[in-house]
């Protein structure tokens, strides 16, 4: 589905139903150098059990066009206007690693747009190595090595999957390795330079759910649970994958979000 935002085509997955604003939407939030396929799983199956479905590309990112944003704040003015374009006038939020940030602040600058919030392996802040930068800002491939070793549980690379015949390694270095130039160095600029006072991360009140991975290697688990706890309210689940939980434990991270979806 294409829509028009800020002047350009955006595209999001609609999980392969019909886009019905009349529904209670959803609307997931890649990380960095990713796009809407990191939701598959989790997309599809809402969209096919009472929810209407955008599993938006960021500007710059898969399928949507336009210059990267390099900054979390920008970001979160882009999925306001991606709101405005769909016509919906809230909805539930899921942001995964870059992706919970610009949630996280969609729902601090635009409250009265978001339902509930979902963040999935995130840390406030979300500091970036040196080494990290400098390899992205010279689109260097061993910034996409770096992403996908630390991207992902150590047995990842002992072949385990959920999905047989997959490699959950090599899948995900194809498709952050296909990401334009300059996108992952913008991605993780507006990551490390994103610091919400932490009186607003405190006055939140919009129901909220973090889940952590307890092998995670990008954003440490613990992270995620001092973040659960300066929320007020926030439900905490703690799930047994590294950063990439989507696709490393798919099954777990969809019920996670289907009874935080589902509840009152």
């Amino acid at each position: 589905m294409q829509i028009i935002v800020e002047g350009y085509p955006a595209y999001a997955y609609t999980g392969g139903r019909a886009f019905d604003p009349a529904l209670p939407a959803i609307v997931f939030i890649h990380g960095a150098a990713f796009d809407h396929s990191v939701w598959q799983w989790q997309s599809r199956y809402l969209a096919h059990h009472g929810f209407t479905v955008l599993a938006a590309d960021l500007p710059a990112h898969g399928r949507s066009p336009g210059k990267a944003r390099n900054s979390i704040e920008a970001l979160a003015c882009w999925v306001a206007a991606l709101l405005d374009g769909a016509g919906l006038a809230r909805s539930a939020l899921v942001g995964h690693s870059m992706g919970s940030l610009v949630a996280l602040e969609t729902a601090l600058k635009f409250p009265q747009r978001v339902s509930r919030l979902a963040l999935i392996a995130a840390s406030v802040p979300m500091a970036v190595g040196a080494p990290f930068l400098a390899a992205a800002r010279d689109d260097s491939p061993a910034a996409f090595d770096m992403e996908t070793a630390w991207g992902h549980a150590r047995d990842a690379y002992l072949a385990q999957s959920p999905v047989p015949g997959t490699s959950l390694v090599c899948a995900s270095r194809q498709l952050n390795g296909r990401a334009h130039a300059g996108v992952l160095h913008a991605d993780l600029t507006a990551c490390d330079g994103y610091r919400p006072a932490a009186e607003a991360l405190q006055a939140l009140g919009i129901p909220t759910l973090v889940v952590a991975g307890r092998r995670d290697q990008m954003t440490p688990f613990k992270s995620g649970q001092a973040l659960a706890a300066t929320i007020p309210g926030a439900r905490f689940v703690a799930l047994d994958a590294g950063h990439s939980m989507m696709s490393e434990a798919p099954r777990a991270t969809l019920g996670a979000l289907r009874d935080f979806l589902a509840s009152t």
